[in-house]
């Protein structure tokens, strides 16, 4: 069993076919422990409304696919307890403090951030937070 926090460009590749899904999946066994902060639920919200948006799905899939995603096993932490950390490691890595809350969470929780976002693990590699993210695509 690993822990991991997902963000939402994993848990989005979850649910719906685009780039990096396959990956995604394969990164994940059904027993390992998933966390979040609570913003992921907005940011994947988000993403759904940009695929509606752009007519790659429909608003009623979008509303299932949300459906599902809430019933995932992912324990989630509140942005307000994170705030703090998340903006400290913000302005030393030059990240935005959303990408920041996903990370404070597995320094705090001593685990790695699961990611797509293959740009945030590349701003990472040369800090002291490179070991607490890692890529959907790098094998475990």
């Amino acid at each position: 069993m690993s822990r991991w926090v997902l963000d939402a460009s994993v848990l989005v590749k979850l649910f719906v076919d685009e780039i990096g899904s396959s990956d995604a999946a394969a990164a994940l066994k059904p027993t390992d422990e998933l966390m979040a902060p609570d913003l992921i639920w907005a940011e994947a919200g988000n993403v759904l409304w940009k695929y509606v948006r752009r007519g790659d799905l429909a608003a009623a899939d979008a509303e299932g696919i949300l459906a599902d995603m809430l019933q995932m096993p992912i324990e989630t932490a509140s942005a307000r307890d994170l705030i703090e950390r998340a903006l400290a490691i913000a302005a030393e890595t030059d990240r935005t403090v959303y990408d920041a809350l996903y990370l404070a969470m597995a320094v705090e929780r001593r685990c790695r951030l699961l990611t797509a976002d293959e740009r945030l693990v590349n701003a990472l590699a040369a800090t002291r937070f490179a070991k607490h993210v890692r890529h959907v695509a790098k094998k475990r």
